[in-house]
């Protein structure tokens, strides 16, 4: 059975003393004595008794502690996010609570609940993708606990605390499917995700204007909203194949939807990307490891979370000599060009 932690009361009845004596004790006051400073040192030693270091913020009124909200820590992309955010984090002396929401409203709105519980100093959150109610937002600006959304973020969120750090997604989707129109591509299929989303929807317009630059028409037929999963990848492409004009090309909102596209394209006897040429976007670890290589768009993750909390700690502490300090980043992302869709 777990023994219950030695507290401060505990070391003052047993010596007798107050617990304000031995609080001063503790933290060398001089106006206590040295006898009476080795007797609480020695019995706080023999009791491995631990401060409250919580207990202690609170009554400084600082936690040092930042709340993160991610939908997962699979994959590649969010755990390169969290290490960047720990990295920086703990280079300010900050720790780091991490809650996930499994891409589920509800539990992003009671992990919310439990961080402003937590009295975090701040909260950095990208948005689980059935998000559509954002009213523990709100709760949160309204109560001044400052918010950094990253990845996937609020639009027309704003206020004093609230700043966010994104990928130019747009101009990745532009330039993945202009480099495959490059490769002589002209029946682009594309697989998003939800549009309430900011990454998918911006993607999504990076992929029609494309087509519309390069006097391409828009076929309806080759897009798709399906689940950002290898199997809603895969199911989505195979309707796609039973087209009079199948694509030629394959354009996933993600990476694993287009190595699910690219296996089905193979088990149709098609070559890659002879025949169709497949591009993804976050560059996943596993884009090295598909057969052939996946084209992909790289998010500068680590540089995501570290500027995440920078911008944290811009609102915490805020600079008197700046009139208006910047409370978006925009990082520009960087296409991978690999095997999957060279086709010249």
């Amino acid at each position: 059975m777990q023994t219950r932690r030695a507290s401060l009361t505990d070391l003052a009845t047993a010596l007798q003393l107050s617990p304000s004596t031995v609080s001063r004790a503790l933290a060398d006051h001089k106006d206590v004595s040295e006898a009476t400073k080795l007797r609480v040192r020695q019995l706080a030693a023999e009791l491995h008794y631990q401060p409250n270091q919580l207990a202690a913020s609170l009554r400084r009124g600082r936690t040092h502690t930042i709340g993160v909200l991610v939908p997962h820590i699979t994959g590649h992309f969010f755990p390169q996010v969290l290490d960047g955010i720990a990295a920086e984090a703990s280079k300010s002396g900050f720790s780091v609570m991490i809650f996930q929401s499994n891409e589920n409203a509800a539990q992003e709105k009671k992990n919310i609940e439990l961080l402003m519980n937590s009295q975090v100093e701040g909260i950095l959150v990208s948005l689980a993708n059935t998000t559509t109610d954002f009213s523990h937002f709100e709760l949160a600006r309204q109560h001044n606990v400052p918010l950094v959304f990253f990845d996937r973020v609020l639009d027309n969120f704003k206020g004093d605390n609230v700043s966010a750090v994104i990928l130019d997604d747009y101009q990745g989707a532009y330039q993945v499917v202009s480099h495959l129109i490059e490769q002589g591509c002209t029946r682009i299929a594309h697989l998003t995700g939800p549009r309430q989303l900011n990454i998918h929807r911006n993607r999504h317009q990076g992929y029609r204007d494309a087509l519309t630059a390069h006097g391409i028409a828009i076929n309806e037929e080759y897009i798709a909203q399906c689940e950002m999963s290898q199997q809603g990848g895969a199911q989505a492409i195979a309707e796609m194949l039973k087209l009079p004009q199948r694509p030629d090309a394959v354009f996933g909102s993600n990476d694993l939807t287009a190595a699910g596209a690219m296996q089905v394209i193979k088990a149709h006897g098609l070559r890659v990307p002879h025949d169709v040429a497949v591009a993804g976007f976050s560059n996943e670890a596993f884009a090295t490891l598909t057969e052939p290589n996946l084209t992909s768009v790289d998010q500068g993750c680590e540089t995501m979370g570290i500027s995440a909390v920078r911008l944290l700690q811009k609102i915490l502490n805020p600079n008197p000599d700046r009139l208006a300090q910047p409370r978006n980043v925009i990082l520009k992302p960087r296409l991978i060009v690999r095997e999957s869709s060279q086709r010249r």
